[in-house]
């Protein structure tokens, strides 16, 4: 293993922040594999998960049972960490700019766009390869202003180009669900069932430019431009693992997460197992909890009024369209409010607070149709 350290913060900077990133493995003899742990800092269980990652994979890589490259950066976010509110951590958004830290990706395929006129060709390896080089060009000459956007360059230039990209969050309070492209539907849902996702949610675009898309959204973006003249494989599978809620922090949890991305990894091949029993017991997957859905088709549930907030449905119920969720209840004239689910699917994520004001989101519910356009992930 080696440890790298990034330097985040321009010259005289009243605060100063760096990056650390573990590298496990041999960059260009496999796959390259990218992981990152808690980009909104506030979110903890990422990190958990980390620490038993990093501690397998120094095992594996010692036993020589690493095909590729991994790197594994277990606190992404240093400057959201070092953010504290009256005694509250608060790594969402830069409280120098108030953009959200998962927000704002440089997509480079606009810059690819151009660079690779001409130059693509009928051989999918070669063509995946020329991409890699330019969209590492892309991000490298990337002119950030601040030391979130030098950030944001640092995680894409460890990221840009690899095979397979999980950035671990959590919602605040949820059951584990995952976030990735429509084309990657087929190669998620291994994933999806191995870890015991309750909803896996698809979009060609959510909007934003979340860090897992400005990975993947390159390579279908250019498909589509070069109008499908050449060979552009989906190259980077890229998700983001909802690791359920906030509160959600313990070892057992954390060891469980991390065993099952480690048998997804060796399932793509990055990781070797002991003998064909073990080969063999790394490829059963348990029963998928959910089917793939659109993120389009989430309904989000908003706060009619202000109230006290009361769950009469739990995480990871499966709702019909009317079914109750909550019921909201004026504290002061004690008149309630119940609030419904408008499709059917399944009630996956909800507020963790309990007294909430008007307009304030208070529960996903993932529908199987597309309904909505435009901006589809919360601020």
């Amino acid at each position: 293993m080696q440890a790298h350290t990034h330097p985040l913060s321009a010259p005289y900077a009243r605060a100063t922040y760096e990056l650390t990133s573990f590298h496990f493995g041999t960059p260009g003899r496999g796959k390259k594999v990218y992981i990152q742990g808690s980009l909104h800092a506030d979110e903890v269980p990422g990190m958990l998960v980390a620490q038993f990652l990093r501690k397998e994979l120094a095992a594996l890589e010692a036993a020589g049972k690493i095909s590729g490259e991994i790197i594994l950066v277990p606190a992404a976010n240093p400057i959201g960490l070092a953010q504290v509110i009256h005694g509250a951590a608060f790594g969402r958004f830069d409280l120098t700019t108030g953009v959200n830290f998962n927000r704002a990706y440089k997509h480079v395929a606009e810059d690819l766009k151009k660079s690779l006129a001409g130059k693509l060709g009928q051989d999918a390896a070669a063509n995946v390869a020329l991409i890699r080089e330019h969209a590492r060009a892309s991000i490298a000459a990337w002119q950030p202003n601040t030391d979130a956007e030098t950030l944001k360059k640092t995680l894409m230039m460890l990221a840009i180009d690899a095979d397979i990209v999980l950035d671990l969050h959590c919602d605040n309070e949820a059951v584990l669900h995952l976030y990735a492209g429509t084309p990657l539907a087929e190669a998620i849902a291994p994933l999806s069932a191995i870890l015991g996702s309750h909803a896996t949610l698809l979009a060609y675009e959510a909007g934003g430019e979340p860090f897992d898309e400005a990975c993947s959204r390159l390579w279908w973006d250019l498909d589509r431009h070069f109008q499908h003249q050449y060979p552009i494989p989906p190259a980077c599978l890229a998700t983001t693992v909802e690791l359920r809620g906030e509160q959600e922090v313990s070892y057992e949890l954390a060891r469980k997460d991390a065993a099952g991305l480690l048998q997804f990894l060796t399932l793509q091949g990055v990781l070797h197992a002991d003998d064909a029993a073990a080969r063999a017991a790394a490829a059963v997957l348990p029963a998928p909890l959910c089917a793939a859905t659109p993120l389009e088709g989430v309904e989000p549930l908003y706060a009619p009024h202000a109230g006290i907030l009361v769950y009469t449905r739990e995480l990871g119920a499966r709702v019909a369209a009317g079914d109750e969720i909550a019921d909201l209840i004026d504290p002061v004239s004690g008149d309630v409010t119940v609030l419904r689910a408008a499709v059917d699917g399944v009630f996956f994520a909800r507020s963790a607070h309990r007294h909430v004001i008007r307009g304030m989101n208070v529960g996903k519910v993932a529908g199987a149709k597309a309904y909505r356009e435009g901006d589809l992930l919360s601020a």
